[in-house]
């Protein structure tokens, strides 16, 4: 994108997300991981720790889908003041949790507890951390997540459960 905005004088921002979530994220194993978390506590299903030891500690940030929503509208209405600018955006540190403490919310939200795999092996691509540093994107348009890992995960479990037969064959 920022090749095609400098070479063809087209209009437009980068962002460069951390972990999306929200209501109709269709969580699997490669992508959507709060989604499937709270879906297999609700369904059942297998989970794994892996890497680092195999205790879920890796940490990630995690941001709602409507709190992008609200920085991409912001950043359509602004697009000549932030034309071309390239943006980290994600939950930020207020919002980073560890697998471990995802599992804790989800037995929190949903009243089950379910075996978690521990698999210590390390891949080649795991990163043990990652929080994305929103200090461009906030200062260049005052946008901050307004979500929680609480907020979201609550609303996430909602949505599966005011949904469950439906979302029962994709999530389960």
């Amino acid at each position: 994108m920022q090749e095609y905005v400098e070479m063809y004088g087209l209009r437009g921002v980068v962002n460069r997300c951390g972990i999306l979530t929200g209501p109709w994220q269709m969580g699997k194993i490669d992508q959507g991981v709060v989604v499937l978390w709270a879906a297999r506590h609700i369904f059942g299903g297998p989970l794994s720790y892996i890497g680092y030891g195999g205790k879920g500690k890796q940490v990630r940030d995690v941001l709602h889908i409507d709190d992008l929503l609200q920085l991409v509208l912001y950043q359509l209405d602004h697009l000549d003041k932030l034309n071309g600018e390239v943006f980290n955006v994600g939950g930020g540190l207020e919002n980073a949790l560890s697998l471990r403490e995802l599992t804790v919310l989800c037995r929190q939200h949903t009243g089950k507890s379910i075996d978690i795999q521990e698999e210590p092996q390390t891949r080649p691509a795991d990163v043990p951390i990652y929080i994305t540093d929103n200090t461009k994107v906030a200062r260049a348009t005052g946008w901050q997540p307004r979500g929680n890992p609480d907020s979201i995960l609550a609303e996430i479990c909602a949505w599966i459960e005011a949904n469950r037969e439906m979302l029962r064959p994709v999530l389960s």
